[in-house]
């Protein structure tokens, strides 16, 4: 038990550390006047009914009553009046709230009472380390003295450090070994000082620089040790301290039961009441007293001091792990049953959920992983902009970010809001992702919204799909799963990422394009003016390519570029006379379309028959057209599979994503939206049709993309529907 405990508290040390770094004071001195006064309201009412109840512990729990008095009310009021901040982030990012007003509210009154927790501990654990008054008023005053040295001499050191390690360059080992000794070297002064080793290390955290790469670079190195196996076994050393055999009789088990309600009444009534003053509506304001009820390990951490100190005793002990421990687990249940987010106003009807049609504007949201693919985006939706006027353009451009274990994820959340503004950030500059879109919006006439989804790959398709939703979008445009790499081959990012395109495609409520990036237009965005691209629809007939029709001939309007489409006569025997006549119906509009706009007479735009029938005449007459910038396909045409085994992107545009086809050319592969053929889309189209089988289905079968477990999530459908 020594050698893990010691182990325990070094991870604890860095652990401290880390939700320090997390922190950012000058966050916290904007909070609003709500979220302050919600804080301060769910601090007090729980830390007056924490004093009440200790008396109720001193006088049922034998051996409490040689504890010192001062210390354990402080102690059990904190312990009542504690949120864990970390905690209470991957909760609201799970249940899809972090980037609601409700989210955020709760995020800074946590944030404020993660900070008051610590200095009202730092108060418990003063008072318990003598009986006497002045000795703890010197402890306390020379706390106050380091803290201040710490502001005044070290930040500045700090500062300095981070100065030197600016963005894209290397951070020096010297200065992460340098702090990471500063850490162990405050959390000694602390334990002398007589306050807690955990202390000093959460003030460094606290006081390193948050602008720049050097507190990302110090989370890096330092939480994959400190989360992956330190941390663990803090947990164990606390699971093993806890004798759940010391809680027996009906007294013991009444004060489990009267902690509980305290802690619970406290919480959520104080905070409740103050929302209801600051006119926040009911069902919103008990969801925030549940939040703010969430314990934790800062909990636990609290508990452990306190037992360490011989303020608590086993059965006090045991008593509150487990009072922590159900009022955690009762969080997210309860916040799912009574907090649903709000459903799109019926003032603003969902009527147009594909390409095809002209009704006004043509709404996109459009999703990427990573800067790299900002060019690419930018280039196509400037290809995609059409004329202008009633031919509007309106993009929803998501950043999509994997909510990952590791701590440093939870920083990343704070510092984001829906619209891609930094959420917690001292600094006034704009994010790269929001400099880059507004660039773009200015120099044309595209509204560009850049937003942020950070969730894990199980359920950030419900962000896209919700979002679609929201934003009545006629389609979503999604990253291929795999990168483009140096030699021209394309990596896999993951089964997740694949796993997120095939939910996606069968959930979404419109018309999904899947977007393989090979550079289109290089690594910059191409201006308007100098805009010369080539693209190639490939026509093999059916609704997917009916839809790609329809976007290709939205491109053909720009006056950059050259379209060429090539119809080819369908390789399957039978073809309904039904899809036959809606073929013809889609090409003689795309026709009627591009005669309209002046495209057909200045040669912009070529239509050629082609006869290809066999897999080889078909590829044969794909190659001729690689050298174009960009390819538009159907995801599912009436043809046999060109490559051997498809994924997401169907038979034709897996040939055309493979190593086996040389090329530099981009793939838009574009599903039309069709109920019929998206069973689980059903929950934003009363009037579907019922499911039939279809192609589609087969592939699915065949990669396996269809079984992929998700998280039920508000607003999502029955477990039974995502089995």
């Amino acid at each position: 038990m020594t050698v893990l405990d010691t182990l325990a508290n070094i991870g604890l040390l860095f652990f401290l550390f880390l939700v320090g770094l997390e922190l950012d004071l000058n966050a916290i001195r904007r909070t609003g006047k709500k979220a302050l006064a919600i804080s301060l309201s769910g601090i007090a009412v729980p830390f007056v009914i924490g004093i009440g109840t200790s008396f109720a512990f001193r006088a049922s729990i034998p051996g409490l009553e040689d504890s010192p008095q001062a210390p354990f009310l402080v102690f059990m009021g904190v312990a009542l009046s504690i949120t864990a901040f970390p905690v209470l982030a991957r909760i609201l990012t799970e249940l899809k709230l972090l980037t609601t007003d409700l989210g955020r509210m709760a995020m800074s009154a946590a944030a404020v009472d993660d900070v008051t927790a610590w200095i009202l501990l730092a108060l418990a654990i003063a008072l318990s380390g003598t009986r006497s008054p002045i000795i703890s008023l010197w402890v306390l005053l020379t706390a106050v003295g380091f803290v201040v040295a710490v502001f005044v001499l070290l930040r500045p050191v700090l500062v300095w450090i981070s100065r030197r390690s600016p963005d894209g360059e290397p951070v020096k080992e010297v200065y992460i070994v340098a702090t990471l000794a500063i850490v162990l070297a405050s959390s000694f002064v602390t334990d002398v000082i007589g306050i807690h080793a955990l202390f000093g290390a959460f003030i460094v955290g606290i006081v390193v620089p948050k602008d720049g790469q050097f507190a990302s670079v110090l989370i890096e190195k330092v939480e994959e040790l400190i989360s992956g196996l330190f941390l663990p076994l803090y947990f164990v050393s606390s699971g093993l301290k806890t004798n759940v055999a010391t809680i027996s009789g009906a007294k013991s088990w009444g004060l489990l039961v009267l902690v509980i309600l305290n802690a619970c009444v406290g919480k959520i009534g104080g905070a409740v009441a103050t929302c209801l003053l600051v006119k926040i509506p009911f069902r919103e304001a008990i969801t925030i007293g549940f939040l703010m009820n969430t314990k934790g390990l800062v909990e636990l951490v609290v508990l452990n001091i306190g037992r360490d100190r011989k303020v608590l005793n086993d059965e006090a002990f045991a008593i509150m792990v487990l009072m922590a421990l159900f009022t955690t687990f009762i969080t997210t249940p309860i916040v799912m049953a009574i907090y649903k987010p709000a459903r799109p106003s019926s003032s603003t009807p969902y009527k147009r959920r594909s390409i095809a049609g002209d009704d006004g504007d043509l709404r996109v949201l459009a999703c990427f992983h990573g800067y790299r693919n900002i060019p690419t985006l930018l280039n196509l939706v400037e290809l995609s902009r059409g004329t202008g006027g009633r031919h509007r353009l309106v993009v929803y451009a998501m950043h999509l970010i994997e909510l990952s274990e590791r701590s440093s994820a939870i920083s990343m959340v704070h510092r984001t809001r829906r619209n891609a503004m930094p959420f917690f950030n001292s600094s006034k500059t704009s994010s790269t992702t929001e400099v880059a879109f507004e660039a773009f919006q200015q120099l044309s006439t595209v509204r560009v919204r850049p937003m942020t989804a950070i969730s894990d790959l199980d359920t950030i398709h419900r962000d896209i799909i919700d979002s679609a939703s929201n934003k009545r979008a006629a389609v979503v445009i999604v990253p291929y799963h795999k990168t483009l790499q140096h030699d021209g081959t394309f990596h896999s990012l993951g089964s997740g990422y694949h796993a997120v395109n095939k939910r996606v495609l069968r959930e979404a409520p419109c018309s999904v394009a899947i977007l393989v990036d090979r550079g289109l237009g290089g690594h910059s965005q191409v201006a308007a003016q100098n805009v010369a691209f080539s693209v190639a629809m490939l026509f093999f007939g059916g609704p997917d390519d009916r839809e790609a029709l329809a976007y290709a001939a939205r491109m053909a309007e720009h006056p950059g570029i050259t379209v060429t489409v090539s119809r080819f006569q369908p390789n399957r025997p039978a073809v309904a006379e039904e899809d036959a006549a809606a073929d013809e119906a889609a090409v003689e509009a795309f026709k009627a379309r591009v005669a309209g706009a002046g495209a057909e007479d200045d040669g912009s735009v070529r239509f050629e028959e082609r006869e290809a029938r066999s897999r080889e005449e078909v590829v044969e007459a794909i190659v001729l057209l690689s050298k174009c910038n960009v390819f538009v396909v159907g995801r599912m045409p009436p043809t046999a599979p060109l490559a051997e085994h498809a994924d997401e992107l169907g038979p034709v545009g897996s040939y055309l994503a493979s190593p086996e086809f040389k090329t530099s050319a981009s793939v838009l592969v574009i599903k039309r939206y069709d109920p019929a053929t998206n069973p689980k889309s059903r929950r934003f189209d009363p009037k579907a049709r019922p499911p039939v089988a279809t192609d589609e289905d087969t592939i699915d079968e065949e990669v396996g993309g269809g079984g992929a477990a998700v998280v039920p999530v508000p607003c999502s459908p029955s477990p039974s529907e995502l089995a």
